[in-house]
């Protein structure tokens, strides 16, 4: 029997020393970077949210993105990456407590938290986006309609009669009614390609308006009202009160749109991970070549397109919970682009692209109201000069590399 000949220490090469050292103090180093710009990146959102006077938010926002693109120029946005990649527990650890600082800055701000929930609500329907768009190259834009689906859902099971239903269950149904009703899509998307999916997608995104428009059952274009969410016992209509600190209602929700979208995160992650999404990238990148190698493109398809519904109705139960009234106008054709313009902003195919892109998007219109009308024309004229500096958005996606059959 042949035994493997381990090398002694006094064998190891002295030039791989220092090489390895150097290799942890480089990571620890990668790692410093990614906690002071998780740190400033919270104080900043905190900022933002919080401050009143309108010019200040301007001049912040315009600070905000010389120091994003001298970030991109002087490769820290790639330091920030690799520290996370190298210390992986460690950078959650960090995350959450950014996420904690800005919660408990804005504790008594009921419209900053409500923004801060709102934002969340959108990075989840977007981070579905990313699989049914970033991944399997899949157009959607009619993800506001399955955002809907969610919501009719709780509107609909909290009005029914004599039917106590959880409102955890409630949300779950969301995720599986959006699920229901786009399988009535997912004949013609396979059957379409490019420019003709994405008009199917937008005429059923109109039918689903005009659907609610004309049904009285559902309310109609005056809307329908809804309680807050109750999970286990505890009334979300309620402030928190932890340590002293008195927390905003609206902090539940911030909590819990957290919990989601973490959770969405690290299910995006996990297919970015393994070999499904490499079947998804050979899907996106090439169906006939996906075809001769035997991957099964309708079955690789309906998978995506399956798990981005599921994210929207479960996002869509929350924000309706959340709001307490819906109406046919929170779910138009113009919130569906506003939501794949998230997707090509922050970074088609990388999921923490669509967290920055949907703070600009949802945020920056609220804020920038003393400019009224024109405050469009400002996030339309912003949205374009990011794209034209960093045509792969703030985030792109890095080239997916194989090594030994593990991603590298």
């Amino acid at each position: 029997m042949l035994m493997r000949h381990r090398p002694t220490p006094d064998e190891v090469p002295r030039d791989a020393l220092p090489m390895e050292a150097g290799g942890r103090a480089r990571r620890a180093s990668d790692f410093a970077v990614f906690a002071v710009v998780a740190a400033a990146c919270a104080g900043a959102i905190a900022f933002l949210v919080y401050v009143e006077d309108q010019r200040v938010v301007l001049s912040a926002l315009v600070a905000c993105g010389i120091a994003w693109f001298a970030a991109a120029r002087f490769r820290v946005i790639a330091a920030v990456e690799r520290g996370a990649a190298s210390h992986p527990w460690p950078a959650r650890l960090v995350l959450v407590a950014a996420c904690l600082g800005v919660l408990v800055v804005l504790r008594e701000d009921n419209f900053g938290l409500l923004m801060l929930a709102t934002v969340l609500i959108y990075a989840t329907v977007c981070l579905g986006l990313t699989i049914q768009l970033g991944y399997a190259g899949l157009s959607n834009f009619c993800a506001a309609a399955f955002l809907g689906c969610g919501g009719y859902t709780a509107a609909a099971l909290g009005r029914a009669e004599g039917i106590a239903i959880p409102d955890l269950v409630v949300i779950l149904l969301g995720g599986g009614v959006a699920v229901a009703i786009g399988s009535l899509l997912v004949l013609p998307l396979l059957r379409t390609r490019g420019h003709y999916a994405a008009l199917t997608t937008l005429a059923f995104g109109v039918m689903f308006n005009v659907f609610l428009d004309a049904n009285e059952l559902l309310g109609g274009p005056q809307g329908l009202k809804l309680a807050p969410i109750t999970l286990f016992g505890w009334d979300f209509s309620n402030d928190l009160t932890l340590f002293g600190m008195t927390f905003s209602f609206y902090a539940n929700y911030v909590l819990l749109c957290l919990a989601l979208t973490a959770t969405a995160l690290a299910l995006v992650g996990l297919l970015d991970r393994s070999w499904i999404g490499i079947r998804l990238d050979a899907v996106r990148l090439d169906e006939v070549a996906a075809q001769v190698f035997g991957l099964r493109i309708a079955r690789w398809k309906i998978l995506a397109f399956t798990l981005g519904n599921v994210l929207a109705g479960m996002a869509g139960a929350i924000y309706a919970k959340m709001t307490g009234f819906i109406a046919p106008n929170n779910f138009t054709l113009g919130d569906s682009l506003m939501m794949v313009s998230i997707v090509i902003l922050g970074g088609i195919g990388n999921r923490w692209g669509v967290l920055p892109a949907a703070l600009i998007v949802v945020l920056l219109p609220e804020k920038l109201q003393f400019i009224q009308e024109y405050r469009l024309l400002l996030f339309a004229v912003l949205v374009i000069l990011v794209l034209v500096l960093s045509p792969g958005g703030l985030l792109p996606r890095r080239t997916r590399t194989l090594v030994g059959g593990r991603r590298a």
